[in-house]
């Protein structure tokens, strides 16, 4: 990075942008131009966003300030929604619905992934995901907001409908997600007078697959399991859902199951610009080689979820979609992109994944760390001390919560900041919240 000052852009502040980010500013040291766009201006730690919906962490605890923490990067707040390759700019609009562009020497794109939807009818209509902060400050109101009209409820029925609560996914965030949200609603229940003689609020866990965390060890699978059941989650493997209305939901069993509330966590898919590129792409990821560069484009890179990367550990597949691999990608795909600018060497991509962790909420974890299985308390203090080093900052905050957490009740309260109408599930920004004129959210 010794000639002319290069302009490397970012698209994406996920983990792989984030830490590309980080990387590349350390390596040049002020001899080349990182820019970072991005919709928002925080990093936001996804793994802990069941906690924020399940009122355990407030928001600020899991968005940490990119401008705070990347002071060797400029950042640029807008939505890509184009990139032209031959002229070698993106596209963007800013939070204001204003258009941008900006060129580039060297591109990173890491764009990420948005909810992954399937041709059910009524899904689309009246489920919501779990990708960003404003769907998880959707669903901490939402579960507020039905525990609240379910207590003044005259009508048993409608009682039973509003405390009743349906996730469909039983992976990682559709786990933790059910296994936090269980926990919510027996303490705002207790809390709430027309509700302490009952119904309990009731969890359901939905998968086509046969166990829960079918990615998982299957020793780690039963007891995330025995921990969700023992809480009264009612876990439905072999499952799917036929239909979804306003009125409940409709299981491929044919049993209806009235509902006010269904949570999507089915999986994800690259985002839609990806498509938009007219590149090569292996199942909506784009194609590139092991040195994370795009075949026949040698001033673009790819990684995260956004990107097919080969897995050398694993010959003829690609790196599965997770925080693990897109963080060591982002830190990678800087170096090349260093060392494409002249600066050290390139290196391929390799990692062997290191195991996986399934916040259980309470003191349960599930976790696999180095691949040996762990279950309990042990497992709970390990996976949030991971955490707390995963994270880039907000780490006293996050720790302060979870001490707090522990000793005080949970405060339910409905802020109504974030409506239905502006997180729908069929949305290429999930991390954005739609707003009234059709901005932002591309939905």
């Amino acid at each position: 990075m010794k000639r002319r000052r290069p302009r490397i852009v970012i698209v994406g502040a996920g983990f792989a942008g984030f830490e590309c980010a980080r990387t590349l500013s350390r390596l040049a040291k002020g001899a080349a131009e990182i820019v970072l766009l991005n919709p928002h201006d925080y990093f936001l730690y996804v793994p802990l966003l069941p906690e924020v919906a399940a009122g355990l962490l407030e928001p600020r605890r899991v968005a940490v300030s990119l401008t705070g923490s990347l002071p060797g990067t400029r950042l640029v707040l807008g939505q890509a929604h184009g990139v032209d390759l031959d002229a070698r700019r993106v596209h963007y609009t800013d939070p204001e619905d204003e258009e941008g562009s900006l060129s580039y020497d060297r591109l990173v794109l890491t764009v990420g992934s948005v909810n992954k939807l399937l041709p059910v009818p009524g899904v689309a209509e009246h489920a919501h995901g779990f990708r960003g902060m404003p769907e998880a400050l959707y669903l901490r109101d939402h579960i507020t907001r039905q525990i609240e009209l379910a207590g003044a409820a005259g009508d048993p029925a409608e009682r039973s409908a509003r405390t009743t609560f349906v996730v469909v996914g039983a992976g990682y965030t559709g786990t933790e997600v059910a296994a936090h949200g269980v926990l919510f609603t027996d303490a705002l229940a207790k809390q709430n007078v027309g509700l302490r003689d009952g119904p309990r609020p009731r969890w359901l866990l939905v998968d086509v697959a046969d166990r829960l965390l079918p990615g998982l060890d299957e020793r780690l699978s039963h007891s995330a399991d025995r921990v969700l059941r023992s809480r009264g989650v009612d876990v439905r493997t072999r499952t799917s859902v036929k239909e979804a209305t306003s009125d409940g939901v409709l299981l491929d069993d044919g049993e209806f199951v009235p509902s006010r509330s269904l949570v999507w966590c089915v999986g994800v898919r690259p985002d839609p610009l990806v498509d938009s590129l007219g590149l090569p792409t292996d199942k909506g990821r784009l194609c590139v080689d092991e040195f994370l560069g795009v075949p026949g484009r040698p001033e673009v890179f790819a990684c995260g979820d956004a990107a097919a990367v080969p897995d050398l550990t694993r010959p003829g597949e690609v790196t599965p979609m997770t925080a693990q691999h897109a963080q060591r990608q982002g830190k990678a795909a800087a170096l090349n992109v260093a060392a494409s600018c002249g600066q050290g060497a390139r290196r391929a991509y390799e990692h062997r994944d290191l195991g996986f962790m399934v916040d259980l909420g309470g003191v349960q974890a599930a976790a696999n760390p180095f691949h040996i299985p762990l279950s309990g308390p042990l497992a709970g203090a390990l996976t949030r001390g991971y955490h707390l080093l995963a994270m880039p900052g907000n780490r006293i905050q996050v720790a302060a919560d979870w001490i707090l957490g522990a000793v005080l009740p949970r405060q339910g309260v409905h802020l109504g900041l974030v409506s239905s109408w502006s997180v729908p599930l069929d949305t290429a920004s999930p991390e954005v919240p739609r707003l009234p004129g059709g901005k932002t959210g591309r939905s």
